[in-house]
């Protein structure tokens, strides 16, 4: 009987089973075999998907735009493809041949926003695109080159030429004075403090956040704007191996002529600094020395897949960069996993890791170094000097006559020969996402991103002057940092009837560890051995350890309404809570709204034919800014004092602690950064033509600053606080166009942006002085403060040269007859007036061309290089220029007599605007039906220039220049600074 009950159940439910499934069997069902294509040129379309309308049954095209799905006759098929209209086929028979248009209208994109993403056309606030379609034919190491020039509103700056070197990056101006002004980096929604580590190659898109309504939602880190960069992630269909090679000769722009022996002897005997024997003659062409060709290497290979359920991308890449200046190099490592798997129809989960490890040797150029370092040394070391040391061939050549201020570029050169800056970094996260139902989903994520650095130096006890003083020199720097963050984000989003809601809130958890260990050691026995166990003497105060951490508590919220896509609304708040701060002002709440109304919507519009979009924005928000703030601002610190214990003869004595040298900040708070925006968006002709316009407002309050403290203070150094005001208020424009369509396409886009800053306030200090250039002149060359624009050069306005002395006339401003330092005053200012970028896009057949040009106007640039090449005040070679000095009374020439009183002043300031020939590439697809025996879907060889031709009044190497570096407060500052080079690239590639 049980038996029989158990048998009688099982057939119950296979009854039931089949009656359920009964209308699925009974319905039929159609295999079809079909194809995508170009409507334009019927070329065949890969990767685009092809799903059952209403349900998640889909596939991908081949390369060869085919592609097969099983569906029950006489239903719809959805195709769809970037950058193409999408569009529905009735499945009703075995055969399909499916035409898809280009799309003209770029406001459906999807644009990636603050945990998550939104259509353009229902955008609300200011955010810029910038295109990676031709990152692979340009010579790009770091991504910020990617963004130079691209977006209004964000100036890009490649402040020198060294290999790897940093970008600057400024979003709608300076907003900090102290702070760092670099935005928030955000990758695949990690932030990350630089993007050094990460290969252009990698990247599928570069969204950038402007101002606050958009920005706000990442709250405290992000005053200076926010950068979402998105990496490549495998797309369904037939597997892909992609490999590119590309090689890349790098050639110094300008080059400065020096004067040669005869010509260098006339100047000393007038400066009367060196008597040079009789017969010296030329033996050494510096330039020719010290510079050589570049050659960039870079190789990427990629393997991407994926079904309707799992995808993966994996990459591997190096770059080695040996640049124009012998022996200067970067190189990188780097490697990429992606893997997203759809576990169930309400799981998804996602690994993502990136890793890198790139190194470099750091070149000595300009600030830092001794005169200008390597570059300025080129010109002001005399050329009958030889490279090595006829008495002691194994040492540089030194002997300048009782000039002890020389010494050669190769020397400089040397100092770093062995010098080794490395990092590895691993950016590694993990998240899941659940989907309730079709309109509420939550995911979080978890991420790790470790640094480990590594930084060695040695500088042998045999060639190099400073060298064999100290018998051999070398150091050993080490530091880890890990940054754990933790993400939850749940998400609703609604339609009904012409209502769109979409609401989100979550939180982030974000804990950063730091260590360091140095070691500094000296005296060698000779310069074989470079490891620290061979020194023999290690330095007291230059040895030791550090450690500190921080972490950041946050809660965020966002609320988007829009209604029939004519009125949208959309809100956010943040609360960031930091250690670095006081415990009482710890919290920083970050509000933000904006709102769009979209005319060509409205009846008014309906019959404006020509119109397809157009739509008015408005927002305000408040960012933060934390950066300029170490690990514990806030509290005070005191000194240690290591007592020498072997010199004293205690066997057991301890440290002192001296006395505070910072004061506690104990209201110590965020620098807040408060912005409106308002905005218009069009788009018209068909979408031929889009424009888009910002006019923003941001004010810098509770500016985070270093200010020095009055002599005889409880503490001797600095101390933090929040004072002063800052303001940025500017245009942007940025317009595209589609020229020509059809088998010809032309396309144009065009960017232009204005900012005007200006320092509102100071409290304790009204000025702050910087950029000491000149030794011999003892001045600084930059003064800020309130009411004016930051980093303004300050000096004595020069009236050209005295025909009777032949002394530089110095202007006579307060009008007592003498020239002092109360006749100083601004003499130029290094913040351009506008920045714009330039890109147009041709296609023909399997050609493709692209010509981007880019440039500055009216900023200044402070040329303290000629300060040591044309200053002629010591026994060092000066450039061609000083021989047209002045002599003999009455002589009329620009340049003054050697000896000059030199000061800063408007003669070493010059017009710093370029007008760019950045990059042309030109590049051919071979047609794929003569590739396929060899299995080979596509190559694509280009040619590519970069820096090819540049237009400037600027005197100097190059006018794309700032010696130091990222500051905010210094700009514009030319001083021995590692030159750009003009690139020429051939490359590669190959599609399996």
């Amino acid at each position: 009987m049980i038996f029989f009950t158990k048998k009688a159940t099982l057939f119950m439910w296979l009854i039931c089973f089949f009656a359920m499934m009964g209308p699925s069997f009974a319905q039929d069902r159609l295999q079809i075999s079909g194809r995508v294509i170009d409507a334009q040129d019927q070329k065949p379309l890969g990767g685009v998907t092809i799903v059952q309308k209403g349900t998640t049954n889909g596939v991908s095209s081949q390369e060869d735009g085919r592609f097969q799905i099983s569906v029950p006759a006489g239903t719809t098929l959805l195709v769809t493809y970037v950058g193409y209209d999408s569009k529905e086929v009735l499945a009703n028979t075995s055969n399909l041949t499916v035409q898809l248009s280009a799309s003209t209208n770029v406001l459906d994109d999807v644009v990636v926003i603050g945990y998550g993403s939104v259509k353009r056309k229902d955008v609300t606030t200011a955010i810029s695109s910038v295109s990676t379609k031709d990152l692979e034919k340009r010579p790009i190491v770091n991504v910020g080159q990617a963004i130079q020039g691209k977006a209004a509103g964000v100036a890009v700056m490649q402040p020198n030429g060294a290999p790897g070197g940093q970008m600057n990056i400024r979003v709608r101006g300076t907003t900090s004075f102290n702070g760092s002004n670099d935005p928030l980096y955000v990758v695949d929604g990690v932030p990350v403090d630089n993007i050094k580590f990460l290969s252009p190659n990698d990247v599928t898109d570069i969204q950038i956040l402007k101002d606050a309504s958009s920005a706000a939602i990442y709250g405290s880190r992000a005053a200076n704007g926010v950068v979402l960069i998105t990496t490549k992630t495998g797309k369904v269909g037939e597997g892909k191996i992609t490999f590119g090679a590309q090689l890349t000769s790098n050639i110094v722009n300008n080059t400065v002529n020096v004067l040669n022996t005869e010509q260098y002897r006339d100047l000393q005997n007038e400066i009367g600094m060196v008597n040079l024997p009789v017969g010296l003659t030329d033996q050494t062409d510096w330039f020719k020395e010290t510079y050589k060709t570049g050659i960039q290497q870079n190789y990427q290979l990629t393997i991407s897949d994926g079904t309707e359920k799992l995808r993966y991308y994996l990459s591997g890449g190096f770059t080695d960069d040996k640049g124009t200046l012998k022996g200067s190099f970067f190189k990188r490592y780097n490697f990429k996993a992606n893997i997203d798997n759809q576990v169930r129809k309400w799981l998804k989960v996602n690994a993502n890791v990136t890793y890198s490890d790139y190194n470099d040797n750091g070149i000595t150029s300009g600030l830092g170094s001794n005169r200008g370092g390597v570059v300025t040394a080129v010109i002001t070391t005399p050329t009958y000097a030889p490279i090595w040391d006829p008495t002691d061939p194994e040492r540089y050549y030194n002997n300048f006559y009782g000039i002890n201020n020389i010494t050669s570029p190769i020397e400089n050169l040397a100092r770093t020969k062995y010098n080794n800056n490395r990092e590895n970094r691993i950016l590694a996260s993990g998240s899941a996402l659940i989907t309730f139902d079709p309109n509420l989903n939550f995911k979080s994520s978890f991420t790790l991103d470790r640094r480990n650095g590594l930084l060695t130096t040695f500088l042998d006890p045999l060639t190099t002057t400073w060298g064999r003083n100290q018998y051999g020199e070398a150091s050993d720097i080490r530091n880890m940092n890990t940054v754990l963050t933790w993400d939850n984000v749940l998400t609703y989003n609604k339609r009904f009837g012409k209502h769109h809601i979409e609401a989100m809130a979550g939180s982030s958890w974000t804990d950063s560890k730091y260590t360091n260990s140095y070691i500094n050691g000296s005296h060698y026995a000779n310069g074989l051995i470079q490891t620290l166990n061979a020194a023999n003497m290690i330095s007291w105060n230059g040895t030791g350890s550090g450690a500190s951490n921080w972490g950041i508590m946050s809660y965020f919220a966002r609320a988007m309404y829009n209604y029939d896509g004519k009125y949208l609304l959309t809100a956010n708040m943040r609360a960031d809570g930091s250690s670095k701060l006081n415990p009482n002002d710890r919290w920083g709440y970050f509000p933000s709204v904006s709102a769009a109304w979209r005319l060509s919507s409205e009846d008014f519009l309906k019959d404006v034919e020509w119109i397809d979009d157009l739509k008015i924005r408005g927002g305000w928000g408040q960012t933060g800014n934390q950066s300029g703030l170490g690990d514990y601002s806030y509290l005070a610190f005191n000194g240690i004092e290591r007592i020498e214990w072997f010199k004293v003869g205690q066997e057991h004595a301890v440290p002192n602690i001296t006395q505070p040298n910072t004061l506690r900040a104990k209201d110590l708070t965020w620098e807040t950064t408060t912005q409106a925006n308002i905005g218009v968006d069009v788009a018209a002709f068909q979408n031929r033509v889009t424009l888009t316009l910002d006019y923003y407002h941001k004010k810098t309050t509770n500016m985070l600053m270093e200010v020095s403290l009055p002599a005889g203070s409880a503490a001797a150094s600095v101390i933090k606080r929040n004072e002063g005001e800052m303001t940025n208020k500017g245009l942007e424009i940025a317009l595209g166009s589609k020229n020509l369509v059809g088998e010809l396409t032309w396309n144009t886009d065009f960017n232009i942006s204005f900012n005007k800053n200006r320092l509102d306030k100071l409290v304790l200090s009204q000025l702050y002085n910087d950029a000491m250039t000149n030794d011999n002149v003892h001045d600084y060359a930059v003064r800020n403060e309130p009411g004016r624009a930051l980093g303004g050069f300050f000096g004595y306005i020069s009236d050209g040269v005295n025909p009777e002395t032949g002394q530089l006339m110095y202007r006579d401003l307060n009008g007592d007859q003498k020239i002092s330092s109360s006749d100083r005053t601004y003499i130029g200012d290094p913040n351009p007036k506008f920045t714009y970028g330039m890109t147009n896009s041709f296609s023909w057949k399997n050609f493709d061309l692209s010509i981007f040009i880019q440039g500055t106007y009216g900023n200044d640039i402070f040329n303290a290089s000629r300060m040591e090449t044309e200053g002629m005040y010591d026994g060092r070679n000066q450039s061609t220029v000083v021989l047209d000095r002045w002599r003999v009374p009455g002589q009329i020439t620009h340049v003054p007599k050697a000896g000059f009183d030199m000061k800063n002043s408007t003669y070493f300031v010059e017009d710093g605007s370029y007008l760019r020939l950045k990059n042309i590439s030109l590049g051919y697809a071979i047609a794929p039906e003569r590739l396929k025996r060899m299995g080979i879907q596509k190559i694509q060889p280009y040619l590519s220039a970069s820096n090819l031709l540049t237009w400037t009044k600027y005197s100097g190497m190059d006018p794309e220049v700032n010696q130091y570096g990222n500051s905010g407060r210094v700009q514009g500052i030319d001083w021995g600074t590692y030159p750009q080079s003009r690139s020429f690239v051939v490359g590669v590639n190959v599609e399996f």
